[in-house]
């Protein structure tokens, strides 16, 4: 008996320890596919804007951009960062209309720019607003 709710509360503690984490979900996107095609890339910066129809995962990260912004994706997959990163760095390097628009709508202070702008040098880029 004492070993079983020594076993129970182990797995509790490991599982309330354990980080929650953004829907994994869309995980599996082809980034590449939205980010070369215009209209479709158009079309869910629109949506993040609210300025626009959107498709369900557009609507879900809608919901979470403020959240990770402000947490530094620590609810984000393995997958999920690396998407982000690879997204960051197409929109701010080719699509700087699509950067300075979302920029103002989730960073009008900048402070999320520049919370990030050390990482993205790290990374080979900068962050230009």
């Amino acid at each position: 008996m004492k070993i079983a709710v020594f076993v129970l509360f182990s797995c509790l503690a490991v599982i309330s320890a354990r980080p929650e984490t953004y829907s994994s979900k869309w995980d599996t996107i082809n980034v590449d596919e939205i980010l070369n095609n215009d209209r479709i890339l158009t079309n869910y910066v629109n949506c993040l804007l609210e300025k626009g129809n959107c498709t369900p995962e557009g609507k879900e990260l809608r919901r979470i951009l403020p959240d990770a912004l402000e947490t530094e994706c620590a609810k984000c997959t393995d997958a999920q960062k690396v998407r982000s990163q690879k997204v960051l760095k197409f929109v701010v390097r080719n699509k700087p209309v699509h950067w300075k628009n979302v920029v103002e709508k989730y960073d009008p202070e900048k402070k999320y720019v520049q919370k990030y702008e050390d990482e993205a040098i790290a990374e080979g880029f900068t962050i230009d607003t």
